[in-house]
């Protein structure tokens, strides 16, 4: 294999230290350097886990040592860190969602297609024991021809926990595409390409008042729908219904399930990489924990660490833009059949992901 990938990290928040520490098992892809607007955020980074640089965006950006730029920035960011990752030259790698609009999205992937280079995207949970199994258990028949799926997430969103709330309530974010991408994307992983949508949106509460910690009594302006109720309809002929919601104090739904000609199939928290997966098929008195088939240890950072992977053996990567793409082309589909009153037929696809061989080991990716 080639020497390994070398990859700077732009943005320094919340979920900087998943990929910090879940990068760590693959000897492929090293982080070498990470960028913040607030450069002390990146300092404190650097120092807990060792990364050696700490640089400026423009400076990370012109360093010919990187391959590859993480961007971890907030929604609204994505898109401009992506562009200008891909106009120096370097594979991007992003958080989810790929883009907050479709302009931007198609953007990122014509450019990095004229230029030659890689865009992946998050999630990566579907790479983990749990979505894989499920994936292995559908593939193999054991539920029959898939006919329908549910997926729900529902919360009264982050303000209660969150140290920066706020954008999770601006254009770009809201319930659908801060939690959707790990739900559509599983259900894209599963059942394949979706082709056509309907949905209804609202905002429940136009003004959000903050209880963390840290910005405790401020009120937070709303912007983005905050329930979005959806069907979706899949070029296989399944059907599917997604849920997701600021607006719910508790619920006792399942994360997904999915619905067989010989069986239901329960999938795990798709926020996750593990299980339980569970089974009952047609004529079965009670549900089955099935063992997984793949592993749970791993953790964000598998779906850097397979395009790094992808890269140097000149195979398609898994968590790939253009899933990405379909996945962001179907969320902005729901609101647009909720203002218009109409399906919406979704102009974009792509293919299912290759599964994980079984039987990896931590740290590895192919076999």
């Amino acid at each position: 294999m080639a020497e390994e990938i070398k990859v700077g990290m732009v943005g320094c928040g919340n979920i900087s230290d998943a990929y910090l520490r879940g990068v760590q098992p693959y000897p492929n892809v090293k982080i070498v350097a990470c960028a913040d607007l607030i450069r002390e955020k990146a300092e404190e980074k650097a120092a807990e886990y060792g990364v050696p640089r700490v640089l400026s965006v423009e400076e990370l950006l012109a360093d010919p040592e990187i391959d590859v730029v993480l961007n971890i920035t907030v929604p609204k960011a994505h898109a401009g860190v992506n562009l200008a990752a891909l106009n120096a030259g370097k594979h991007v790698y992003c958080e989810k969602p790929l883009a907050i609009s479709r302009e931007e999205g198609r953007q990122t992937l014509e450019l990095a297609k004229k230029k030659n280079l890689r865009v992946g995207c998050a999630p990566d949970t579907f790479l983990g024991g749990g979505l894989q199994t499920c994936r292995k258990l559908i593939d193999d028949g054991w539920i029959g021809q898939p006919v329908a799926a549910v997926a729900f997430v529902a919360s009264h969103g982050p303000e209660g926990w969150h140290p920066n709330p706020f954008f999770f309530y601006e254009r770009g974010g809201g319930p659908l595409l801060d939690m959707g991408p790990y739900y559509l994307t599983a259900f894209v992983s599963l059942l394949g390409p979706i082709v056509r949508t309907t949905g209804s949106t609202r905002i429940s509460f136009p003004e959000r008042v903050i209880t963390n910690e840290f910005q405790f009594g401020q009120h937070i302006h709303v912007e983005t729908p905050t329930h979005v109720a959806g069907v979706v309809d899949f070029a296989s002929g399944a059907v599917g219904t997604l849920i997701t919601s600021f607006d719910v104090w508790s619920n006792h739904l399942p994360f997904i399930e999915i619905y067989g000609s010989e069986g239901t199939l329960g999938v795990p928290d798709p926020n996750g990489f593990g299980g339980p997966v569970l089974l009952r098929r047609a004529g079965a008195e009670s549900w089955t924990e099935m063992p997984l088939t793949h592993s749970a240890e791993v953790s964000r950072g598998i779906g850097l660490a397979d395009m790094a992977a992808a890269i140097q053996r000149g195979r398609k990567h898994r968590a790939n833009g253009d899933m990405a793409f379909h996945v962001l082309d179907v969320m902005l589909s729901f609101e647009e059949a909720s203002e218009s009153g109409r399906h919406q037929t979704i102009g974009s696809t792509c293919e299912r992901p290759e599964p994980l061989p079984m039987g990896l080991l931590l740290g590895q990716l192919d076999e």
